[in-house]
């Protein structure tokens, strides 16, 4: 592992054209263009490219193509769990999706993050990364955005279109831009 990659993980800042970064993601695209070729009736043939893609997919788990992510290798999806069409998850921190999740169409799940305040750091490329974690039981409906370092708790739905800036709570409908708890959920 390179010094640049070790401080992505750390969510450290790091320079993304770090020649050991830029070959893995290369890797990382070459395995999404045939997970993305794929025909209507090659479901067995997705999801080897999946296992071998990503950190790990459960069991009943699929993703439709078009799908698009970064390393894949950060990527931890439970059991039973669906994404949709055109998901993208920038996985440059591990993105952990649980159980039970479905995530509708055009869904992104980002983890980079680049310096607001430091002008010349943020032209001279240097980002950070920060993990996402979706919970159990988890609906996030089409076209809903996390931002770096949320985490959503169990037995959520997020309303479409959402972008999802903060932590949320289980057992909640939240929605909007930004995202807030319109109400708990029995």
């Amino acid at each position: 592992m390179g010094e640049q990659r070790d401080r992505m993980l750390r969510g450290e800042l790091y320079r993304d054209d770090d020649a050991d970064l830029v070959a893995e993601r290369k890797s990382c695209q070459r395995l999404l263009d045939q997970f993305n070729a794929t025909g209507a009736d090659e479901d067995s043939l997705r999801h080897g490219v999946l296992k071998r893609l990503l950190g790990s997919i459960g069991e009943g788990s699929w993703i439709m193509p078009r799908f698009q992510c970064d390393y894949g290798s950060l990527i931890t999806i439970g059991s039973n769990s669906f994404l949709n069409y055109d998901a993208i998850l920038m996985d440059c921190a591990p993105i952990t999706i649980g159980n039970d999740v479905s995530i509708g169409p055009r869904a992104q799940l980002l983890t980079a993050l680049h310096p607001m305040e430091d002008h010349e750091a943020r032209r001279q490329r240097w980002e950070s990364a920060a993990p996402v974690v979706i919970g159990d039981n988890v609906w996030l409906g089409g076209g809903v955005i996390v931002c770096p370092g949320v985490t959503i708790g169990d037995d959520v739905v997020i309303g479409a279109g959402s972008v999802v800036t903060k932590d949320v709570p289980p057992r909640v409908f939240a929605a909007g831009n930004p995202c807030r708890v319109i109400r708990e959920l029995s």
